[in-house]
């Protein structure tokens, strides 16, 4: 038996008056994901423990068997891990987003958070413009001068991580949490990270990318913004754990640093960016692959897309995202599987929703599909929220869906 499961973040939302009072779920043409529904078992999963922010890091560790309120210290931490960063234990780690900030007013503080992806800005633009940060920082000794206090390391697109030595874990906001928000009240209170992001304003601000950016039509990346701290992670191994070889498929860091913190193979796919415009088949293929060539047991494909469109407020690239996910990813999967003669479990779902109406992410239980291939029950419900809900099926604690999925 092969186990396979499907994440698209932030697939789940709310209904919205333009759909029709219809989620982007349940409005999206998803065939596949239907089918294998109406063969499956349909039902509500609550992947954020109590008392927790909804975030991608305990959502995805959730859902990867892991409860968050044992194994999470953190997200930057975990994204630290994917990129290769040395940690120590008396390290703090911090994501470093490289956002979008209003240029018109003349006080740093004043300033509005446009965009907290900077229109998903490239790698490798993104790593100039670090670059160019860490060296206006280091020339101004705010870096420290002689035991490094603080070091940046490139990641992708807009998400880069900054070590801090001997640091502390603070209170942080996360940008996509205030989207159009003057920055004044959620900055740090931390002197030396203020004036690092201050300061990185300065530097990007007229930098010749974001100016060639801004006559494309295209946000500039004009500041970093630290969040998510955290301190060194420890994971068990995944295959020690559910005694299965796993393997993750995925664009972004974190969870490539869940992956790497768990022992699984990390597989890099061509083209894949974590956007709506992503290598929806070579994640797809890769995911057989690693099945049936490789005789992996578990492979976890992780899409981006409706979590950024869920971001960006944008119901139809995000209905757009959902069905690209059923057409081109949970499709080719199941048929790559089926002619390889593999039986097979597929559990998809989402980690956790980002309502467009809030564009940030959400507490409430995701809807799910378990899929057994050697099952002949048939039920007359279709993949969204509300038909998950009146399904009656519910599980309360999301880590232990992983073992409703290795049970067979």
């Amino acid at each position: 038996m092969k186990y396979v499961i499907v994440l698209g973040d932030g697939m789940a939302d709310r209904p919205i008056e333009e759909l029709g009072s219809k989620t982007p779920l349940e409005y999206a043409k998803t065939p596949m994901m239907d089918e294998l529904a109406h063969k499956g078992e349909l039902g509500l999963v609550h992947t954020i423990p109590e008392g927790m922010k909804p975030g991608s890091d305990t959502a995805n560790l959730s859902v990867l068997g892991y409860d968050p309120k044992k194994y999470y210290s953190g997200r930057s931490p975990l994204e630290a891990l994917s990129i290769g960063v040395p940690m120590k234990d008396t390290d703090v780690a911090l994501r470093c987003n490289l956002v979008t900030l209003s240029e018109e007013e003349a006080e740093y503080e004043k300033k509005h958070m446009i965009d907290h992806s900077s229109d998903e800005i490239s790698t490798e633009d993104a790593a100039v413009l670090l670059q160019a940060v860490v060296e206006g920082l280091d020339a101004e000794g705010l870096l420290g001068r002689e035991e490094k206090e603080f070091s940046y390391y490139a990641g992708t697109s807009y998400r880069h991580c900054l070590i801090w030595n001997k640091g502390r874990v603070i209170e942080l906001a996360q940008p996509h949490d205030i989207l159009t928000q003057c920055i004044e009240n959620f900055l740090p209170s931390e002197p030396k990270l203020y004036v690092m992001m201050k300061k990185s304003y300065d530097i990007l601000v007229n930098h010749p990318i974001n100016l060639k950016r801004k006559e494309e039509g295209l946000n500039p990346a004009n500041s970093c913004w630290f969040w998510g701290a955290g301190t060194k992670p420890v994971l068990s191994s995944f295959e020690e754990k559910t005694g299965k070889k796993g393997a993750m498929i995925s664009a972004v860091d974190l969870l490539k640093g869940i992956a790497v913190g768990a022992s699984m193979k990390v597989i890099e796919v061509e083209g894949a960016n974590g956007g709506l415009h992503t290598n929806y088949e070579g994640k797809a293929q890769a995911a057989v692959d690693v099945l049936t060539k490789d005789k992996y047991d578990f492979v976890y494909v992780h899409l981006e897309g409706p979590d950024e469109m869920g971001h960006q407020g944008s119901v139809e690239r995000k209905v757009q995202a959902i069905e690209w996910l059923d057409e081109r990813v949970v499709k080719p999967i199941v048929k790559g599987l089926e002619d390889a003669g593999e039986e097979f479990r597929m559990l998809i779902l989402p980690d956790h929703p980002t309502p467009i109406c809030i564009r940030t992410h959400a507490s409430e239980p995701v809807p799910y599909i378990l899929y057994d291939s050697t099952s002949c029950q048939t039920h007359d419900w279709n993949y969204n929220e509300k038909e998950a809900e009146a399904s009656g099926n519910y599980i309360a604690e999301g880590h232990t869906i992983m073992e409703r999925l290795f049970s067979a």
